[in-house]
């Protein structure tokens, strides 16, 4: 039996946001955006700020134990640690975003050149956890690069600067789009149906979805967090899964 999805897909996990110094002298995780898919932080612990851009411009907030935040695909954000913070992370549509629905804000020449943007995203499978950490850093370093000439743009010239880079990201996902499709299907839609065919039962007096009621836990992945956008990262395994696989 696998562990059950909330209409929309949504994954959750940990996250242990990065310490690393930055260029503008903030420590924290890899400005980055989703291109379909709705994001929500829940703080556990800690302090720090989100950065984020927008039409209306840039914004930074504030984060302690307690904030919700909300936010969907097309807003630039960024993860800044004042110490200790860690978050529980809700994102739509699981699937898509492990499949690359989040696009990094390299500067404008590795945007535009779709080998420069992978080898640049990609973190080596088989590496070392040292040489993991020092090949997120240097992403992160070189999509605050981007980053911080993004904000300028957008400060200098208003909400075109910022859609010059949707489109970039655009462009960027366009030959996944199919792949998407087909993850969404036996995900997302699965689940929609399943909520109108429960809707349905209940209608003819049916109890339809009742009849599987259970209680189900699952079990983190084995082995360190993983190294993701924003910083280590720990997620759970569905009950179904096989226990050789990471």
């Amino acid at each position: 039996m696998s562990t059950p999805r909330f209409p929309g897909g949504t994954a959750v996990s940990g996250l242990r946001v990065y310490e690393w110094e930055a260029a503008d002298g903030l420590h924290g995780g890899t400005p980055h955006m989703h291109t379909a898919s709705t994001e929500a932080y829940v703080v556990a612990a800690g302090r720090g700020e989100v950065h984020t851009v927008t039409g209306q411009g840039a914004q930074v907030t504030e984060l302690s134990a307690g904030t919700v935040l909300w936010f969907g695909p097309g807003t630039v954000h960024r993860l800044v640690n004042h110490g200790g913070l860690e978050l529980t992370v809700v994102m739509q549509n699981a699937g898509l975003p492990e499949a690359g629905d989040a696009v990094f804000t390299f500067p404008r020449e590795v945007l535009a050149d779709r080998e420069a943007y992978d080898a640049a995203a990609r973190l080596s499978p088989d590496a070392s956890e040292e040489e993991l950490g020092r090949q997120a850093r240097a992403r992160r370093d070189l999509a605050m690069e981007g980053y911080l000439e993004l904000v300028a743009s957008v400060g200098a010239n208003g909400q075109e600067a910022l859609w010059e880079f949707q489109r970039h990201a655009a462009a960027l996902v366009r030959p996944r789009v199919a792949a998407w499709r087909r993850i969404w299907q036996e995900n997302v839609e699965r689940e929609a149906e399943l909520t109108r065919d429960q809707l349905a039962a209940l209608e003819r007096g049916e109890p339809g979805l009742m009849h599987d009621a259970a209680l189900m836990r699952t079990e983190p992945h084995p082995g360190p967090r993983r190294f993701g956008m924003c910083g280590r990262l720990r997620t759970w395994r569905p009950r179904d899964a096989d226990p050789e696989r990471p």
